[in-house]
């Protein structure tokens, strides 16, 4: 036995059973210990952002971490983007990085890199394997961490660690220490704010939007009259049967438009909510100044226990939620746009299907529609680190096979990690993607208005529109293995939609809005 199996044991032992993959020199001692594991599924990433989004969409789901194996410190940062999302999503994930032998490091070989510096903006936890002896201890410290804190765990694993004789031994899951809800004195306040007559809106995040967690907030909201908002959130339950959350809305104006009537904001799963950029003139904070905020716990708290405690100390346990009723969308006719695609998508959605989101523009309006759809799952971008959804939606479809999954995806932002295809076509993955092709970084040129620019000149246009040559997604997914068709109408639209949905395998759309 040598470091790399004790490594694939303990993350064995720990129910760490998929790795997203893209290996390198160093690593080739891990990757023949994988494949001693046929307990260990391996994904193959054909670049290292897609690896760190799949490791993204499959905890979401999972409910536990995936391992990533990267190359070196520039395959970890390759995939920093995805990490930063999947920090934004407090995703638990265990990624393994490769590094030169122990003794190699101090002649500065080409791919020498600091690392550790480079993994710790994106980690709750960095930690090094110095030897084979030191692997076990430390994969356990990277697992707990990454499932109690709710996060990125990075383990850097020196090729002569990975290769050095270990010791065989028993192993055991390691203890994991219980999320704790809110305290008590914060439940009481939040109580007496709910009940003392003031607007009160509930501002929702993390496994706050979980089923089972809606339930509660919908019986306070029946309860005290309080509103329920959600903030940006790994993943949500949507869908007719669930409590209907809005979302607080990403255009600053109208963020603080929709929450400036409130006098007291409870946040459970994330602080008070902020505007995504600064614009002259506009507020950074969105709560009305006078607003006062009381909160009741991060992404790592047991937000479950917590909205339990505080329907309790409000009396709301025999209230009655509010839920979603199934809409009859009518079947949508006219010009192909976001707006009739969002009810062909809506109108068609399976049960139980995971709907993965990185339509940034053009897919805004779907929230609204959400609450009279067959109930889902909804994993959006996080962290605003473009080139997600394609990977997402891979991890999402790894963790729940008998699952339908929906990607809505924009065109620009698809193809920073368009690599993700192949991986659907070879796990033959059941993912249905939708590719919003305005052929332009439309949020962009939405955020050039935003700072008073209404006129693109020659510069402009050049950085921000996808054209001279045109994407032909049709060819670039069959050139990864991907059936695919174009829309240019609705009803062509509706026909595709209906050939996908019905079929298993990936399947891409390209919508021609």
């Amino acid at each position: 036995m040598n470091g790399a199996d004790k490594l694939c044991d303990v993350l064995l032992v720990n129910g760490v059973d998929v790795c997203f993959a893209n290996p390198g020199t160093s690593e080739m001692h891990f990757v023949a210990a994988l494949d001693r594991k046929p307990e260990m599924r391996c994904v193959l990433g054909l670049f290292e952002g897609v690896v760190t989004a799949a490791a993204d969409g499959y905890a979401r789901m999972a409910g536990k971490p995936a391992s990533t194996l990267l190359h070196t410190g520039p395959g970890l940062a390759n995939g920093l983007a995805n990490l930063h999302n999947a920090r934004r999503a407090s995703t638990p994930m265990i990624n393994v990085v490769g590094d030169h032998a122990t003794y190699h490091l101090q002649y500065d070989a080409p791919l020498t890199s600091d690392i550790d510096s480079l993994a710790r903006p994106m980690s709750k936890w960095v930690g090094r394997a110095q030897d084979a002896a030191s692997i076990r201890k430390v994969t356990e410290e990277a697992y707990v961490s990454a499932m109690a804190r709710r996060g990125v765990s990075t383990m850097i694993l020196p090729a002569d660690a990975a290769w050095g004789e270990a010791q065989p031994e028993d192993l055991s899951p390691v203890s994991v220490p219980a999320a704790e809800p809110a305290s008590e004195d914060a439940i009481a306040e939040a109580a007496r704010a709910l009940t003392g007559g003031k607007k009160v809106v509930l501002l929702l995040a993390g496994d706050a939007l979980r089923e089972d967690a809606l339930e509660h907030a919908g019986r306070i909201a029946v309860k005290t009259g309080a509103q329920l908002y959600s903030q940006t959130s790994a993943r949500s339950a949507r869908g007719a049967g669930r409590v209907p959350v809005r979302p607080v809305p990403y255009p600053v104006d109208m963020a603080v438009a929709a929450l400036s009537e409130f006098e007291v904001a409870i946040c459970i799963g994330k602080g008070q909510p902020v505007a995504f950029f600064a614009y002259p003139g506009k507020p950074s904070l969105i709560l009305p100044p006078q607003c006062a905020v009381i909160d009741l716990g991060d992404a790592a708290s047991d937000l479950r226990g917590t909205l339990e405690r505080l329907c309790d100390a409000v009396g709301a346990n025999g209230a009655k939620p509010v839920y979603g009723v199934r809409a009859d969308f009518t079947e949508p006719t006219g010009q192909l746009s976001p707006e009739t695609i969002g009810l062909a998508v809506a109108r068609r959605m399976p049960e139980n299907a995971i709907l993965c989101d990185e339509s940034v523009t053009s897919g805004r309006g779907f929230g609204q529609l959400a609450p009279g759809c067959a109930p889902h799952d909804h994993l959006p971008l996080t962290g605003g680190a473009i080139g997600i959804g394609i990977p997402l939606s891979v991890g999402a479809a790894v963790a729940c096979p008998d699952r339908k999954v929906i990607l809505l995806q924009a065109d620009g932002s698809g193809m920073y990690t368009v690599q993700g295809l192949w991986t659907q076509a070879r796990e033959q993955l059941d993912v249905v993607t939708i590719i919003f092709s305005n052929r332009s970084y439309a949020i962009l040129q939405g955020e050039m208005r935003n700072v008073g620019v209404n006129q693109f000149g020659k510069n402009a246009r050049a950085m921000l529109d996808l054209d001279r040559p045109e994407l032909d997604w049709c060819q670039i997914a069959r050139g990864m293995g991907v059936e695919a068709g174009r829309a240019t109408t609705i009803e062509e639209f509706t026909r595709l939609l209906d050939v996908a949905l019905l079929g298993v395998g990936p399947f891409l759309i390209e919508a021609m809005i």
